[in-house]
């Protein structure tokens, strides 16, 4: 089953992914996107770390999440990717889309594409539970800045596309989830 949890900031959404995962019965193997560049993401990953099992398995990736994917999957494991959205945020400054944007560009960068492509396109063939967690920014105003405004439209999509190829989505507000797309039971 692939499952797609989002919501805002603090909303419960990884919480809640921990306890799907965890109430899969399949080995769980965390894969973090985060990359602690400041004193609060330490924080923020440490808190991540302790709330998780000790018997849990644990990836990183910041960049190439579909390849990451392809080699953990197995029919007998879990992987929760917290999160999409610190994915995006590195692709988007791993390339020259960020750049692109503060200059008032047309936005090309080939990394952002291939590699958001790569994930939908792989995602429906994965075999194992895979639990993605993302963000919801599109619910406040129009970010004034250029790359802000890059952010939220490319996070608004991918949120779109990745929806579109999982089995269930679940919205995440003040800790309680509510289905917006259920999975279909096997028959029998």
């Amino acid at each position: 089953m692939k499952e797609l949890i989002f919501g805002g900031a603090r909303s419960g959404k990884s919480l809640l992914a921990e306890q799907r995962a965890l109430a899969s019965g399949l080995h769980v193997v965390y894969l973090a996107t985060a990359q602690a560049g400041d004193g609060e993401m330490v924080r923020r990953i440490a808190h991540h770390r302790e709330r998780r099992p000790a018997d849990w398995g644990c990836a990183e990736e910041n960049l190439l999440l579909a390849a990451k994917l392809n080699e953990l999957a197995a029919p007998d494991t879990c992987i929760l990717v917290d999160c999409l959205t610190l994915w995006l945020s590195n692709l988007l400054f791993a390339g020259q889309a960020a750049t692109q944007a503060e200059a008032g560009l047309a936005i090309d960068c080939p990394v952002f594409r291939n590699e958001t492509d790569a994930l939908i396109d792989l995602l429906p063939h994965l075999p194992g539970h895979i639990i993605l967690v993302s963000n919801e920014v599109g619910w406040g105003i129009v970010p004034m800045h250029p790359v802000s405004r890059l952010f939220a439209d490319e996070q608004g999509r991918l949120n779109q596309r990745v929806a579109a190829v999982c089995d269930q989505v679940t919205l995440v507000a003040a800790g309680l989830p509510l289905l917006l797309k259920a999975a279909a039971l096997a028959p029998g």
